[in-house]
């Protein structure tokens, strides 16, 4: 339902939101860490996917405070195009099919992740504004 103009306009009004490139992808930093970042399926996840079809569709990957989070996360937002696969086995991440989301959905998400990296002060202000969205 929402495509990568829909993130580059949503994190390009988080404070402090730069633009980079990791791995030769697209990614969004704020205090100078990764919290989203375009991540199509390498070979090796390809080739893990076994007889499964993998998620079609433009897919992002978020930071999630904890792994904890992330298994929250993936339980209340299995159905909205979030899930994982095993190169994020322990990793506090989770990744977007973002065919499948809602653009409210999507802004919730992305907010939760910049605010995993952005400085407190910048967090606060930014929250003081009339975030978060829900």
């Amino acid at each position: 339902m929402v495509g990568f103009g829909d993130v580059e306009r949503v994190v390009a009004g988080l404070p402090g939101t730069v633009e980079a490139e990791r791995h030769g992808m697209q990614t969004w930093t704020v205090g100078g860490k990764a919290y989203a970042w375009v991540r199509p399926f390498s070979k090796a996840d390809l080739k893990r996917f076994g007889e499964e079809t993998p998620p079609e569709g433009p897919i992002l990957a978020l930071t999630v405070e904890d792994l904890a989070e992330k298994e929250a996360v993936l339980a209340a937002r299995a159905g909205d195009g979030f899930f994982t696969i095993p190169h994020f086995d322990g990793y506090a991440a989770v990744l977007v099919q973002l065919d499948k989301v809602s653009e409210r959905v999507l802004e919730e998400a992305l907010l939760d992740a910049w605010l995993v990296h952005a400085p407190a002060d910048v967090a606060k202000t930014h929250l003081g504004q009339g975030y978060p969205l829900r």
